[in-house]
């Protein structure tokens, strides 16, 4: 509506009084009021600056709340429309005709005439209309990267864990500093599934917490352990995620039967979680099932034998 009212002025006032709706005010505070971002960006692009008003003092926007209730007094009045266009029509008629000629009640001079001399002092307004954007937080994941529609955003060094701010929209994803609103990063948007990291923010040595997954891998099996390091050492950090899915595929399969998955993976040259993952599941492996026998399982003879025995040690202490 703002834009609107720019384009229909021709300019662009050096001041907008508004009052402390939440699209606009995040925080009242006459003197230090917190804007709602997409707000403030959207007059800063235009050279506006925001003037909240007083919480609960109306009479500081006293000429558009009485301009509010002089339209729908005057033209709107028991009319209907059809279509916003032929309201848009009726009131750009009643403007042209009626409500720029007359003579204003308080300074009992032309509406149009008035406009006139001011119109010079308005603001040219920019060649580009501004790029409208979405805004959320992101907490910064294991790989360093922050997710926005199914795709993935590097972000400087010593984020991983924290929450940063996002803006992105159809061209760019920027990445802000929550505290002091810096831009960190900027990228180009991908599609889903895709990573955009820059050289500069791959780190070059392990990260403690990849290093324990690797170690994890090892422990669940040998081609699981030789094929997460392979992944790790083509993809980098980006293939965090990959690793994670490669052990959680051994939670659900049995880590016997992903560890031969992985040794056809490594055997055909496809060191890939998601050639592993369609293996598995084109050939069902059988469930998994409690093992009766094995040597760390005791006999139950012994743990009888042993109930026993503390029985009677318990009933000679209780004998008087």
């Amino acid at each position: 509506m703002h834009e609107k009212a720019f384009h229909r002025l021709g300019g662009v006032t050096h001041i907008v009084v508004l009052d402390n709706l939440r699209e606009g005010v995040l925080v009242p505070d006459i003197y230090d009021p917190t804007l709602n971002p997409l707000y403030r960006d959207v007059l800063a692009h235009y050279g506006a600056v925001a003037m909240p008003c007083r919480i609960q003092d109306p009479d500081r926007k006293g000429k558009v709340e009485s301009g509010v209730g002089h339209a729908k007094r005057t033209p709107l009045t028991g009319l209907r429309f059809e279509s916003l266009e032929d309201a848009q029509a009726y009131l750009d008629h009643w403007e042209e005709r009626w409500a720029d000629t007359r003579i204003h009640g308080t300074t009992k001079r032309q509406v149009a005439a008035m406009f006139a001399e001011e119109k010079p002092c308005l603001l040219p307004l920019p060649v580009e209309p501004f790029r409208y954007y979405q805004y959320s937080e992101r907490v910064v994941h294991l790989d360093g990267c922050v997710e926005v529609e199914a795709a993935y955003y590097g972000a400087p060094p010593g984020w991983i864990g924290r929450a940063v701010r996002v803006q992105w929209d159809s061209l760019f994803v920027r990445l802000l500093d929550p505290k002091t609103g810096q831009l960190m990063r900027e990228h180009v948007r991908q599609k889903r599934g895709w990573y955009r990291i820059k050289d500069e923010d791959r780190t070059k040595r392990t990260p403690p917490g990849t290093s324990k997954l690797l170690w994890r891998a090892s422990r669940a099996g040998t081609h699981i352990g030789t094929l997460c390091e392979a992944i790790h050492r083509q993809q980098g950090e980006v293939g965090v995620r990959r690793i994670l899915g490669v052990l959680s595929l051994a939670k659900k399969f049995g880590a016997a039967a992903v560890d031969d998955a992985c040794a056809a993976a490594l055997e055909l040259g496809v060191q890939e979680y998601r050639f592993v993952r369609r293996d598995l599941e084109r050939c069902p492996q059988a469930p998994l099932t409690l093992q009766q026998v094995d040597p760390l399982i005791r006999d139950l003879v012994q743990y009888r034998d042993l109930i026993n025995h503390k029985t009677k040690e318990r009933e000679k202490e209780e004998q008087p």
